[in-house]
This record gives C-alpha cells, structure tokens and sequence, in this order.
C-alpha cells in the first residue's frame, strides 16, 4: 500500500547511499511511497524509503531502498552503480543506474538476476505507471 514520504526520508536515503535520486523519481515517491508498477510488460513491487515517523510505518516500509540495494550487492553481477528500487518476484529487480558520479538517470532499467545484465526499460519512472 502506497503513501506519501517526507522528502527528508528521502534525503536520509541518499546520505546514506551516497546518491543522489532523479527529480520525477523523487516526486514520486513523495506522493507514492512504494506501491506496484503495472504494465503490458512488467509489475514491480516499488520498495519504498525508509519512513520513520510511527510505527506503522517503519512496519510498512522495512523493506525499504537502503536495505534492498544493501542486499543486492551481495548478489553475483550486481551492477555496483545500481540502485534497486523495485522488484518482480521472481529474483529480477529494477534500478537506477549512475555514471560513477552518485547523481541516477531518470532512466529504470530491468536488471536479470540470471545473466547479471540492464536494460533499459522506460525513461523515467512515470513512464511505468500509467
């Protein structure tokens, strides 16, 4: 279930992973923190930003961006760059990628957790949720 975000949980987000979210990203998620993404193509689970305010929240977003991308690196062929943000159920997640530089391309990439390998799959968020 999706919610609004302060953005300061945002910005926690980014301090702690050392980036820095697209604007369409941000807007958002400050508006839907979470949810699904459904298309012809895809649905995605969004994970959300870790939003501290009660404890229903902290409950309802536990599984949030930091600790998701956090868990990946773990994972054989995780791009370093890549930041998860959401995921299939069956493994694949999708991501937003930089040049090395911290600052992540409005553009979502689907990565494959079998052959390690992005592609490219809308050029910003909003393009998989209508």
């Amino acid at each position: 279930m999706a919610f609004p975000v302060d953005e300061k949980y945002i910005k926690e987000t980014e301090l702690e992973l050392k980036v820095e979210f697209p604007t369409v990203f941000k807007y958002q998620m400050i508006n839907n923190n979470g949810g699904e993404l459904v298309s012809d193509d895809y649905e995605f689970e969004l994970f959300p930003f870790f939003d501290k305010s009660d404890k229903k929240r902290i409950s309802r977003t536990c599984n949030h961006i930091g600790l998701e991308t956090k868990n990946a690196k773990d994972w054989n062929n995780f791009p370093e760059n890549a930041i998860a943000i959401g995921a299939d159920g069956f493994g694949n997640l999708i991501v937003l990628l930089h040049n090395g530089n911290g600052i992540l391309n409005e553009k979502v990439s689907f990565w494959n957790h079998e052959t390690g390998m992005c592609e490219v799959i809308a050029e910003n968020i909003n393009e998989l949720d209508e």
